[in-house]
């Protein structure tokens, strides 16, 4: 009698905490949403607003570099937080922060309006933008690891998916928004007001996501003594093992890519001349396509693994530097490289994180992660330098320098996915029929519900919104 009432306690607090995780997987959506409502009016527009206040092309190039170096160092800081304190605590004090640093930019669009110290204001944004970096990035590992714990590896591609196309399409009706309300402002000689009226909407937006992740659950982490280790015996280990090694292709690959991608705005706005509608226009493609393919990238990566998708995506994504600088049409620039653009990173986001959850044991999930990121963004640091210098330094009279840095950042690429790529495996045991034939069949058969599924998706947005 005893036993079967232990028993039905086990399954009863069982229940309880699943209800908790689904519960808490609903507020990750519904935080994912209100977050990207501040990529939309905040990060989107950060080197828009360094062109606007007359920062150089190599300061705008820089700006991107200083992700790469301040957020990975950062993280790691944030990842042995983690160990002491409890994740929720970590991510909503840092989430807090992070709010607070958007009302830096809102000023610095005040002083550049009313002509005060305007000859420094790229540099100090520079500096805020840094502080910036290091609040978004604290919650990373902390967040990833808490996330982990709240979806099921079985369903764990779709879940995301999911979650990138809801977040998608908010981020595509946001931004576009914003383009034409900042584009109206510039018109009437009101764009400072106007960009600080986005930043504070950002700002608005982020405390929106501070007081959700005070509402979601928590599992509890338990970090066995002897799990830590340090980023320089991780570096030693790292070519022995097949994250290790994703990690290393991980650092050279975002070298390579932004080499390019440091430099994207200032050809779009300075060389093209486009209006800031079709500035987002461009750049928002991306979006749009990664909102049609990203449920079929997470339906391929569960039947046939993540390895697989890198593999597609890593093919399709050295071509897209090429793609900008053959024509310069607005129609062009979002059918082709946008399309191209949101097809790859699309996939390769999305498994990059599954392939992460698959290679790493859950207690190293946050320290694993942190590193990882660290890699990569040791290696957007040094690209968006080399593309700083380039830009600076080269001359020539046959071709525009920007679209030789385009051509070297493509060729670069292509020669990391063919040396890295063969060299990481699948870890996942995955049994699901590998014959191209087989694949393609699943491909086709999964277009047309998929795309019935995201648009029912997209049209029940309003639950997460909405729902307390």
């Amino acid at each position: 009698m005893v036993i079967k009432k232990s028993r039905k306690k086990v399954v009863e607090e069982q229940k309880r905490i699943r209800t908790k995780k689904q519960k808490s997987r609903d507020l990750s959506i519904k935080e994912g949403i209100f977050a990207s409502a501040k990529d939309s009016f905040g990060t989107q527009y950060l080197s828009p607003f360094a062109i606007a206040i007359n920062a150089s092309s190599s300061a705008v190039a820089i700006l991107s570099s200083i992700t790469g170096l301040l957020g990975p160092i950062s993280q790691i800081f944030s990842s042995k937080l983690i160990e002491k304190k409890p994740r929720k605590k970590v991510v909503t004090k840092f989430v807090f922060l992070e709010a607070l640093s958007w009302l830096t930019f809102l000023v610095i669009s005040f002083l550049f309006a009313k002509n005060i110290i305007t000859e420094i204001l790229p540099i100090i944004l520079l500096l805020f933008f840094s502080v910036y970096t290091i609040f978004y990035n604290a919650t990373v590992p902390a967040w990833f690891s808490w996330t982990g714990d709240i979806v099921s590896e079985k369903y764990r591609g779709r879940w995301l998916s999911k979650r990138n196309l809801l977040i998608g399409f908010t981020s595509l009706v946001l931004v576009i928004g914003a383009s034409f309300f900042l584009e109206h402002m510039k018109e009437i000689n009101l764009s400072m007001l106007g960009f600080g009226i986005l930043f504070f909407l950002a700002f608005t937006a982020r405390i929106i996501c501070w007081r959700i992740f005070k509402k979601q659950y928590e599992p509890k982490l338990k970090i066995k003594p002897g799990e830590h280790f340090s980023f320089f015996e991780f570096l030693m280990r790292a070519p022995k093992t097949n994250f290790g090694r994703f990690s290393i292709f991980r650092f050279f690959f975002s070298l390579a890519i932004t080499i390019q991608t440091s430099l994207l705005a200032v050809y779009l706005l300075r060389n093209l001349n486009l209006s800031y509608v079709s500035y987002m226009l461009v750049i928002l493609s991306a979006t749009f396509f990664t909102l049609i393919v990203t449920e079929i990238w997470g339906k391929i990566a569960d039947k046939y693994g993540n390895y697989k998708v890198l593999v597609i995506t890593t093919i399709l994504i050295p071509i897209i530097p090429i793609l900008w600088i053959i024509h310069d049409s607005v129609i062009y620039l979002v059918l082709v490289p946008g399309l191209i653009r949101g097809v790859g990173w699309a996939g390769f986001n999305l498994s990059s994180g599954n392939f992460i959850y698959d290679n790493v044991s859950q207690e190293k999930r946050g320290l694993a992660i942190s590193y990882f990121n660290m890699m990569s963004g040791l290696g957007i640091f040094f690209g968006g330098l080399i593309g700083a210098f380039l830009i600076k330094f080269l001359h020539t009279s046959k071709l525009d320098p920007i679209m030789i840095i385009f051509i070297i950042s493509a060729a670069t690429s292509m020669i990391i996915v063919a040396g890295f790529m063969p060299k990481i495996k699948e870890i996942k045991n995955n049994k699901s029929e590998r014959n191209p034939k087989a694949f393609r069949k699943f491909l086709i058969k999964q277009i047309r519900p998929t795309l019935s599924e995201e648009f029912h998706q997209i049209i029940d947005i309003k639950k997460y919104i909405w729902k307390k």
